[in-house]
């Protein structure tokens, strides 16, 4: 097995964690930009500390960053917080499998966005799984109701979604693009330097938006810490473990095996928050397991 299918699955897994927690701070004290804002706070101390460690193990030094690193980051520093914000809020229109599958329409647009700014081609067979995985999220998407599915699809879960999975898209081609601007040979070290460098400019930019619109929510992360420093450990290490799998593989083939994420919040759902999934829902992401087995089969 390649190294970057090992990596994305671990950053799949851990992902599942870290909005699992995620749902459960959003339903406390925490707004879903406070829950965002909790990811990256107590994420930063164990990314310093790894990175830290990282390079005294392997003796590199701190490479140098272009100009060109910081706008591919920030573009994908922005795009995880918008993209988060919508994921938490889903949370509250979902059951929470549904909620993840929604995000899951980034792969498609993952692929679009690195077709068109990265200049990174896919195969036909990579395009057959990528669109039989997107048949599979129009299949969760529909709700059961009267009226026609594009009725019933126009509903604020739907749009809510759709927006995470193209901020989510411009989040992976950012820090992919990003990565690839530093001039180390070790996948580890760019991953972590690159990741570093992003969520401490997201701790910087959301504590000033907090401050200015929403004040009492910086108390209320510190008063969740007994939670939130999980959601942190957890946002970590699947960060470090995406942000590797994008300098390894095209960010479209790592995100098309990342709906693997869609079977392990199905467990999450059912197992831990008691939510009741539907027979069309178990259908939807069967369609999605089959687009994962035909994308590694292709490669």
């Amino acid at each position: 097995m390649e190294l970057w299918i090992t990596v994305t699955l671990f950053a799949a897994f851990f992902q599942t964690l870290r909005f699992m927690l995620h749902k459960v701070l959003s339903m406390g004290a925490l707004s879903a930009t406070g829950s965002t804002f909790a990811r990256f706070a107590y994420a930063l101390p164990p990314a310093l500390l790894f990175l830290g460690a990282w390079m005294l193990q392997s003796g590199q030094p701190w490479p140098q960053l272009p100009p060109a690193f910081w706008a591919y980051a920030w573009v994908g520093a922005l795009g995880q917080i918008l993209a988060t914000i919508c994921v938490v809020a889903l949370f509250q229109q979902r059951n929470f499998a549904v909620g993840i599958t929604f995000k899951k329409t980034e792969v498609i647009q993952t692929a679009l966005l690195g077709l068109v700014l990265l200049h990174e081609t896919i195969s036909l067979a990579g395009w057959g799984a990528i669109l039989i995985g997107l048949l599979g999220v129009l299949l969760l998407s529909d709700t059961p109701g009267p009226g026609s599915l594009l009725r019933r699809m126009a509903s604020r879960a739907v749009a809510l979604g759709l927006a995470s999975g193209l901020f989510f898209a411009f989040s992976s081609v950012g820090y992919r693009a990003a990565s690839l601007q530093i001039g180390s040979e070790d996948p580890v070290m760019r991953a972590a330097v690159t990741y570093v460098c992003v969520v401490l400019s997201q701790v910087i930019a959301m504590a000033l938006w907090l401050r200015w619109r929403e004040p009492g929510q910086i108390a209320a992360v510190w008063s969740a810490r007994r939670v939130a420093v999980w959601l942190g450990l957890s946002s970590m290490l699947g960060s470090i473990s995406w942000f590797t799998a994008f300098t390894l593989q095209t960010a479209a083939y790592v995100q098309a095996l990342g709906q693997v994420e869609l079977i392990f919040s199905l467990a999450a759902s059912m197992l831990f928050f008691h939510e009741r999934v539907t027979r069309r829902e178990l259908a939807g992401i069967g369609v999605l397991t089959l687009s994962i087995l035909m994308l590694v089969l292709a490669l």
